[in-house]
């Protein structure tokens, strides 16, 4: 902290619940940002339903002498009250309080810690299902993940994206999405629906960082379809909660708000960060392999005198499951030695079975 600068509190703004154990998963939650930000003082409040209320928390940061609050929403997924509700408290307070300036942060978001962190949560679920039901292979495992339903697309398309990198990343069979309101599918069609597609395991991951009245809906739900489909292994598996991952993020956030980082999307970027599944692309460098057709035009395949008769799946496999030198291996005919720097690096999941590996040359498509 700057000598003679402000003196910074951190401020945790939660949505509140009328449950008990979601209002001391919170303080849980505030207790661990708190422990990663020993340099600050740290206060939290609920915009609803529970007390402290946001206001409180502000009150006493402000008596207490703090000239600048780094607030940032304790929640996933910026939708109304992130967006909205949690600011408009935060002006008010900042225009009655002419003294105290507050810089807003921003929500958790699509993180790779917060990946991180589901994939612990979800494999625990793997784990424990193995142990009481028999192993079930991962590709005839299907992924749900139940968000929490906003009127806010943005907010719901969030969690089609953390589905895909946790699908991807795990290698499921299959994954889909679910909600448990507010908008479409909700969880009983969501999991009736999931029923219907044959997979021998149904792992449900609610994509919640707190327990509450919707959680324990979801886990009532899985119930109820599981008793009507007694074939297939519903699995609950456990929701976010104080993970180490999430508080970390968390902490991130705050520090985000200090140094005015740039938040674009290349956390979620392969070769900047571990991204579930694709940990040995970590580091490598990011260059374009496709120089050698930028600007041939476009036109049937075979004017361009160098037939490509592979499709850029990459990582696909013609009588190949993993080809761990190139992620393909069916000898390019590029007018020039194709061994050398063109690797598209081996897909981790080249041998899905809906993936590459159907993709054979007699299909007449490849």
């Amino acid at each position: 902290m700057i000598e003679n600068g402000p003196k910074i509190g951190v401020m945790v703004c939660g949505h509140g619940s009328r449950d008990e154990g979601a209002v001391r998963e919170f303080e849980s939650v505030a207790r661990g940002i708190r422990e990663r930000l020993p340099q600050y003082e740290v206060d939290s409040g609920f915009l609803e339903f529970a007390t402290p209320i946001i206001r409180t928390g502000l009150d006493n940061l402000r008596e207490s002498g703090h000239d600048l609050v780094l607030a940032i929403p304790g929640m996933l997924f910026a939708a109304g009250h992130a967006k909205n509700d949690i600011p408009s408290v935060l002006r008010t307070y900042e225009a009655q309080n002419p003294g105290m300036k507050i810089e807003y942060g921003r929500e958790l978001g699509i993180d790779t810690k917060l990946i991180k962190a589901a994939a612990d949560r979800i494999q625990e679920a793997v784990d424990s299902a193995n142990k009481e039901n028999g192993d079930v292979p991962i590709n005839e495992t299907m992924l749900m993940v139940v968000g929490r339903g906003a009127s806010d697309p943005d907010a719901n398309s969030n969690v089609s994206k953390v589905m895909r990198l946790l699908w991807e990343g795990f290698g499921f069979g299959w994954g889909e999405v679910c909600y448990s309101g507010v908008t479409f599918p909700l969880v009983e069609p969501g999991l009736e629906h999931a029923a219907k597609l044959g997979y021998k395991r149904v792992i449900v991951f609610p994509y919640f960082l707190f327990t509450g009245i919707l959680v324990k809906r979801i886990y009532s739900y899985t119930d109820l379809v599981a008793e009507r489909h007694p074939e297939i292994d519903f699995v609950k598996a456990p929701y976010l909660s104080d993970h180490p991952q999430v508080l970390d993020a968390f902490a991130d956030r705050v520090q985000e708000i200090l140094d005015g980082t740039n938040v674009m999307n290349c956390k979620l970027c392969k070769y900047r960060e571990q991204v579930l599944g694709f940990e040995a692309e970590i580091g490598l460098p990011q260059e374009s392999h496709h120089h050698h057709v930028e600007g041939i035009g476009t036109g049937p395949a075979e004017d361009h005198d160098h037939g490509h008769s592979h499709d850029h799946s990459h990582g696909h496999s013609h009588g190949h499951s993993h080809d761990h030198s190139h992620g393909h291996s069916h000898g390019h005919s590029h007018g020039h030695g194709h061994d050398h720097d063109h690797h598209h690096h081996p897909y981790p999941h080249a041998d899905h079975p809906l993936g590459p590996v159907t993709m054979k040359k007699e299909d007449g498509i490849a």
